[in-house]
Formats: C-alpha cells, structure tokens, sequence
C-alpha cells in the first residue's frame, strides 16, 4: 500500500509529538484513503516498539476483548437476529482525540467513540454471526467503557389474543405493585405487579413464563367487572412485553385459573387508535316496582335512536344498540340481552346515571343491574 506523499509531513509530525496506537493513527487518515484504520495505523506509525501508551486511547482498542466478553455475557440468554451498540467512553480520551485533530487541522475524521462503536460491532459479529444495524434492532447494547459496565435492552414484542372468563369474582386489571405503583422494582421482580390474582395477572405470568421480559402493558377492547363473565369468542386484548428474552415460542390456547387464552399471535404493535367493536351482552336487572309488561315492550325502542352518555369530564359521546331482547324472570326482575356498540357504560344504563336513553326511565321505575356477561364480542372490520 502506497502512502500518499501529502499527509506524510502530518504523519511525521504526529509521530514525533505523540505516541499513537494504530486504531488511533489510523483513524485520522482514513477517510482519504478509504483503509480500515488498523491496517493504516500499521504502515504510518513508526513508534510502533515505543513503550508509551496510546496518548489518546490509553490503549483502549487493545481491551475490547474485555467488554466483548461483557457482551458475550449479557446476551448470552437472548434469542435475536439483529444487534445495535452505544458507547460510553471517558470525557478525557474524547478531548483528547479533538486536540490533535485540532492541532493538526484533520477534518472530516470519525470521531474516537465511533470508531471503537465499529470495532466492538466487527468483534460481536464474527463471534455470534449476528448482523449489527443502526436501524430499529432487536437489542441494544449500551456499553460504559469507563466504568467496565454492559446494558442490554432488547425490542418490545406484542402479542393479541382474547381471553374467555368463566368464574365470577376474578378481575379484569391487575393492582400494581404497591412499591413502584407498577414502575417495576425489585419487590415485584420489575414486573410492575406483585400478584397474579386478575385476567391480566393470568395473562402477564403466562406471557413472561415464554418470552421472559419485563413490564406488559396491555390494551383492552372494552372491559368488564369483576363479577361479569366474558363467555363466546372472548375479548380480544393486545399485550405488550418490555425487554423479552425470547423473540418466538409456540403459542396455543391455554386455560388457567378460568381463564381461557385462545387465538394467541404475535403482532407488528398495538392499535395506535381505538378499535370499534360490538357486545352482546346479558343484563340481569332488579326493579323497585312491579314491572308493567307495556313499558317493557318499549325497551324495543332502544334501536331507534344512539344512547347519549355524559361524562363528569363534559365530554358527551353516543352509543348505538343494534338488537333488544328481554325475558321477565319475576315481578321485580327481567333478564335484558342487548347487541350494542363497545363502550356503553351498562350498570349507569340500568340506572340512568348520565345516560338517556336509559331503562329505569323506559320502566319508569327505580332499576338495578345484578350482573351483567358478555356473551360475544366482535371487533368491526373497518378499524
């Protein structure tokens, strides 16, 4: 490889003043010769017997094995394909790279941190075959060179599926860890809860049993009370890891704790916007007075017309219900089945607390819901 006469003179000069490995040296002629910088470094220095540390690495690039092994070590219990480093060096080694290449009027030069960046990326790769990338990987180192420590941050997986609950008086939501308020800490093993005594405590220590991971944030299509049973099909949930160990593993229907998971996938992400749906659902309800058999047949009328729902907030949406049917059990009470858009508050239906049209006025009679099941919910084609 010739050198080029025109830098000789600044090679020289840099020779004499400091002692520079060939990663370092290198690295400030690169770009005009399009070499890779210890094959450079190696025809420029003349200081190669010198005893000297590198004045501006310290050495560095002759201890890359040691965070190699770093790496090695964090991901070792990681599936992935893809990879993506970020370094931490000293503010020293940085000031001094800028002062040659200042003194020196080298422009145009890649600076240190990505030089040692590129270095560690050509060693993880040969030793794992994964490929490195800047654009969205599957895990990303964060490297602390000057405190000798490796972070490792794996991509966010989501998985959809729907849950069918069979037993009442097991909750939808999960309470969050009462030392973190579900941040994750060491109490809920950064879980962000501490039991799993809900649909998505169920759905969370499942999740985490076969992909590992952190946090799970989930969204919901619609929700129910601890009491209502979600029968069918079921409702459809999206579910988000944080950190997984795992990127794949066989999924397939499953039941604990009456809880049926089916359908289970994994997805690009989760909905961005709210997802319209409609439930059927089965109303038991209790009335003050006896129930006037006339004022029943007018629930019919529940399909004429959105069910207008005032929130406390000032925000006013409207609902539509779609079918009616209804069957008296007693004099005091009835079973109500409605076909209605996903989101209607039903016991304040029932009630008539903000919401009109509501049941207790069409029977003009004071009403409780006992209960109330989803017996189907369907997610609408056009989200």
């Amino acid at each position: 490889m010739l050198i080029p006469p025109q830098i000789i003179p600044t090679v020289n000069k840099i020779n004499k003043k400091y002692p520079l490995c060939d990663y370092c040296l290198g690295r400030l002629f690169l770009k005009q010769l399009r070499l890779s910088s210890n094959r450079l470094g190696k025809k420029l220095n003349n200081s190669q017997n010198s005893t000297e540390r590198c004045h501006i690495c310290k050495n560095l690039f002759d201890n890359l094995d040691h965070f190699l092994k770093l790496m090695l070590d964090a991901s070792s219990n990681y599936t992935f394909s893809t990879f993506g480093i970020g370094v931490i060096i000293k503010p020293s080694i940085i000031d001094r790279d800028d002062s040659i290449r200042s003194e020196f009027k080298l422009k145009g030069i890649n600076s240190i941190k990505t030089d040692v960046t590129k270095e560690l990326g050509k060693l993880f790769s040969r030793k794992t075959k994964k490929r490195i990338t800047l654009l969205d990987p599957e895990i990303m180192f964060t490297l602390n060179l000057k405190d000798e420590l490796c972070q490792l941050r794996s991509k966010s997986i989501t998985i959809s599926g729907r849950y069918v609950k069979s037993k009442r008086g097991f909750p939808q939501k999960q309470k969050p860890c009462d030392n973190c308020s579900g941040k994750g800490c060491r109490t809920c093993n950064f879980h962000g809860i501490a039991e799993f005594d809900s649909v998505e405590g169920v759905i969370s220590k499942f999740i985490f049993k076969k992909f590992g991971g952190m946090t799970a944030k989930f969204t919901w299509i619609g929700g129910e009370d601890k009491s209502s049973l979600v029968l069918g099909s079921g409702r459809p949930f999206f579910v988000k890891i944080q950190n997984p160990v795992k990127r794949k593993s066989k999924l397939s229907d499953t039941m604990i704790n009456s809880v049926n998971l089916n359908n289970l996938k994994l997805v690009n992400e989760s909905p961005k916007r709210s997802i319209k749906f409609t439930s059927t659902i089965r109303i038991k309800i209790s009335t003050g007075d006896k129930i006037n058999s006339k004022y029943l047949t007018k629930l019919k009328e529940l399909t004429t017309n959105p069910v207008v729902v005032y929130e406390k907030s000032g925000k006013r949406s409207e609902k539509k219900i779609f079918e009616v049917k209804y069957k008296k059990d007693s004099t005091n009470s009835f079973t109500l089945i409605i076909k209605a858009e996903g989101g209607l508050p039903i016991k304040r239906f029932v009630i008539g607390d903000d919401v009109a049209p509501n049941v207790a006025k069409i029977l003009e009679t004071s009403c409780i819901c006992k209960e109330f099941d989803f017996l189907e919910i369907v997610v609408n084609d056009n989200n």
